[in-house]
């Protein structure tokens, strides 16, 4: 399984929202996968990074860079190929990542399923 793969798993099995995966590797060179998601609530927001640095760590992965966990609105988690960015619904929407990276194709991660990366 990928960091990517294990990120969506973990922040599925706590009920993340609206898991989306994005091939950034041809439009920047910092990174190479977007994993997007949604939490209900800034204490939910928390849960679904704690859970998912837990499970990359048993990957043997551990971001370079954690950002906004305190305020559990947009936490973003820096493992180099693989970005993580945990919204609240608001803040999710009014960033709306999906059509900022707009050219970035989606990698097919079917609910409850893993993505073949």
């Amino acid at each position: 399984m990928t960091t990517a793969q294990a990120a969506a798993t973990a922040i599925e099995d706590k009920k993340g929202l609206a898991v989306s995966l994005l091939d950034v590797s041809d439009l920047i060179v910092v990174a190479e996968i977007f994993v997007i998601a949604t939490g209900t609530s800034a204490r939910h927001v928390k849960t679904l990074v704690d859970d998912t640095e837990e499970a990359l760590r048993g990957l043997d992965r551990r971001p370079y860079r954690r950002e906004g966990k305190e305020y559990g609105r947009w936490v973003l988690l820096d493992y180099g190929d693989v970005v993580v960015h945990v919204f609240d619904e608001e803040t999710r929407q009014f960033y709306d990542l999906e059509r900022l990276w707009a050219d970035a194709p989606r990698v097919d991660f079917p609910a409850g399923a893993t993505a073949d990366l």
